[in-house]
Parts: C-alpha cells; sequence; structure tokens
C-alpha cells in the first residue's frame, strides 16, 4: 500500500519538474544557436535573476509588456518576444512559436556574426596594455568599437520585431475599419453594427499594448541609470579590469613590505585614481542606446498616433450614426403629431354625425311630403356633410399652421 501511494507523489513531482522546465533557445555571439532544456533555478544561477523576474516570462500569466534591467542580465518582454539577454548570450523563450520565424531569423543574422572591427581594436589594446591581461583588451573593444554590443544588438532586434508587428498589425485593422465605417454610415444595419463593435473592441485592444511599449520606452529613456546599467558588456569588462588592477596593487604592497608608510600614500593615490576610472567604465556614454531607443519610441509613438486617428474617426461616426438616429426619431415624433391632429379633427366631424345621428325632431329629418321636399332635405342633406368636412380640414389646416409657426413641425 506504501509503495502504490508513493507512486502517484513520484509521478506527480516528476510533472512538476518537467513543468518547471522549459525549451529556450541559446543564442550566443560565437557559435550556432542551440535549444536546451532549462528550468528556473538553472536559469537564476545563469543569469543572477530572482523568480518574480522570471514570472514576467511565462506565458500563462500574459503579463504586459516590460523590460527590466537587472544587475547581470536584462529581461525583455515584449508582446511575444520574451528573451533574457546577458553580456555573452540571449535566452528566447517558446522558440518553436510560428510568430517568432522571422524574429529568430532576423536575430542569427544579425548577432551571430563575425566582428572584423573589433579583431583589430583588440590588438591595438593588447599592444598598449601588455600581453595577457585580457580585461583590459575587452574593455578597450567593448568600449571603442563602433558596432554595438551584443546585449544592444539583441535589444535592437527585439524592438525592431516588436514595432514592425504592432505596425503590421494597425494597418491591418485599419484596412478593415475605414470601408467598415463607411458602409455603416450609408446603411446602418445590425450586421454593420455588429462588425464595427468588433472592430472598436479590437482597436481598444490593440491601442492599450502599443501604450504600454511605448510608456516602457519613454520611462527607459527618462532613467540615464538603466541605460548605463544595459550596458552589461562594459560592466562585465569594467569588473574584469578592476579586479586585475587591485591583484597589481596587492603584489607590489606584499614585496614592499619595508616602507610601509610611503606605500599606504601611494596605494591610497592609485584606489582613488582606479576608482574614478572604474566610475568611469561603470557608467558609461549611453548616447548609442539612446539614439537606439529613441528611434523606435519615434516610431512607436506614429503607430500609436494612427490608432488615435481610427478612435477620432469611429468616434466621429458614432456621433453622426447618433444624429442620423435622431433625426429618424423627430420624423416619426413628427409624423405622430401629425397623425394625432387627423384624429382629433375625424373625431370633431364623427361628434357632428352623431349629433344628427340622434332622434330629434327637426325638419332635416322629417319624411318628404313632396318632390320638393325631397330635393330640398336632399340638398340639405350634403350641405351639412359638406360644411363638416371643410370644417374639419380647415381645422387640420389650421393645426399645421399653428405647429410650423411655432417651430414644432418642420
Amino acid at each position: 500500500m506504501e509503495r502504490k501511494q508513493q507512486a502517484p507523489a513520484l509521478a506527480t513531482t516528476r510533472r512538476k519538474g518537467a513543468a518547471a522546465s522549459r525549451k529556450w533557445l541559446v543564442v550566443q555571439a560565437a557559435g550556432e544557436p542551440r535549444e536546451a532544456e532549462l528550468g528556473k533555478h538553472m536559469i537564476m544561477e545563469m543569469t543572477g535573476l530572482p523568480t518574480r523576474d522570471l514570472r514576467v516570462l511565462d506565458p500563462d500569466l500574459s503579463s504586459p509588456s516590460t523590460i527590466l534591467v537587472r544587475d547581470r542580465a536584462v529581461v525583455v518582454n515584449l508582446e511575444h518576444v520574451k528573451a533574457i539577454v546577458t553580456a555573452t548570450e540571449a535566452l528566447v523563450l517558446d522558440s518553436s512559436s510560428p510568430l517568432l520565424a522571422l524574429f529568430l531569423k532576423d536575430l542569427r543574422a544579425r548577432v551571430v556574426s563575425p566582428d572584423v572591427s573589433s579583431t583589430g581594436l583588440a590588438t591595438h589594446c593588447c599592444s598598449d596594455h601588455g600581453e595577457g591581461n585580457e580585461a583590459a583588451v575587452s574593455l578597450c573593444s567593448a568600449g571603442n568599437a563602433k558596432t554595438l554590443p551584443f546585449e544592444l544588438k539583441v535589444l535592437e532586434v527585439c524592438l525592431e520585431h516588436t514595432c514592425k508587428c504592432l505596425e503590421s498589425e494597425t494597418l491591418a485593422l485599419e484596412n478593415e475599419a475605414y470601408p467598415a465605417l463607411d458602409e455603416l454610415t450609408s446603411k446602418v444595419s445590425r450586421l454593420n453594427l455588429e462588425h464595427v463593435r468588433h472592430i472598436k473592441n479590437r482597436l481598444v485592444a490593440l491601442s492599450g499594448r502599443v501604450q504600454k511599449v511605448r510608456d516602457e520606452l519613454e520611462h527607459l529613456l527618462d532613467d540615464d541609470m538603466d541605460m548605463s546599467e544595459m550596458y552589461l558588456t562594459r560592466k562585465l569588462a569594467s569588473q574584469g579590469f578592476t579586479e586585475t588592477l587591485s591583484r597589481v596593487d596587492s603584489n607590489k604592497d606584499a614585496s614592499n613590505d619595508h616602507d610601509m608608510k610611503f606605500r599606504e600614500e601611494e596605494d591610497h593615490d592609485d584606489e582613488t585614481e582606479t576608482g574614478r576610472e572604474s566610475s568611469a567604465y561603470i557608467k558609461p556614454d549611453i548616447e548609442e542606446l539612446e539614439m537606439l531607443v529613441e528611434a523606435y519610441f519615434v516610431q512607436i509613438d506614429g503607430t500609436l498616433n494612427k490608432l488615435y486617428n481610427l478612435r477620432e474617426y469611429v468616434d466621429d461616426t458614432e456621433d453622426y450614426i447618433n444624429i442620423m438616429l435622431d433625426e429618424k426619431q423627430n420624423q416619426l415624433l413628427q409624423m405622430g403629431v401629425l397623425l394625432t391632429t387627423a384624429t382629433v379633427v375625424v373625431t370633431a366631424g364623427i361628434v357632428v354625425v352623431s349629433l344628427f345621428g340622434m332622434n330629434i325632431h327637426i325638419d332635416l329629418m322629417k319624411d318628404p311630403e313632396t318632390d320638393e321636399d325631397a330635393r330640398i332635405k336632399n340638398l340639405k342633406f350634403w350641405e351639412t356633410t359638406c360644411g363638416t368636412v371643410a370644417g374639419c380640414l380647415a381645422v387640420y389646416l389650421l393645426a399645421i399652421y399653428a405647429g410650423k409657426r411655432s417651430k414644432i413641425l418642420h
């Protein structure tokens, strides 16, 4: 019985472990991309990210677009692009999705390519700092190379793909919305109203997504420290360079124990200069990243303006439809007033007929004794009938004239 109870527990544990690990596409600057089965704990050890940041990339949670800058990695969650970018590699989640086919193609074309200019710069830095100082070589390559570092290349591909996808969805929505709205203005029907309602729902959802991406880029442009922290390659190189200098200083201190006071003063000055140099490298020039983000900010802002214009067109169409419906309602009300007036007039004629139908003794009700009396009686009958009809028409026309005079009827 105990074995039977332990078996389902082990199966559940295995399913949880399998669910915790996902397939990631590992893209490196040198080497071909490869797929790997990575769990949360392994990714946390590789990137130093907390579990809270990894939840942002969980496709089951549907988190909004976010760019998180951390010490050793940048978390990118833009629409269906979910990636973790470090100084040496990028981890892309759900790489088998057909929505990421074009993104992965651009990523391989731009990132996985040899950097020819960096080789010459690295050689020049090696001759300046001496052979064997790999940290100095990496630092010079990252600081002086004209090309973007690895993490900014990946970020550029993510931003470009996201902006293109949102812009294509906006154009498709525009091509569908404008004809539908024009058709609705020409013919108001239940089918056209239902179509426009679906278009408006899509417009609201797409506007929210584009607005979120725009807000993230705007927040990134306003925060210089976050943009400085995104230079992971320079940060990694500056850390190695600082460690190398600290090791050199410790060797000098150990070999010169006989002149401790003099050496301490020199070490204090060297540490001050080293701190200034390291601080300069820790907070590098962010002009390249600022120009990069600003370019895509302008693009996404243009997409958002298109959606705003479409929203205004939808609102104008709704106002126009409401005006048309109000006009129809006014026409129906006027028709009701006319029919009510006609009913009142006809009722007046019926009253006259009812009076003559009463059993009263008047000359008109007496039986004619001669032909002359019959002729006179017939004439009086027609005079009474025509007079009643003419009176009703006169009263009706006077009522219509009074309504138009008071601007109740048009």
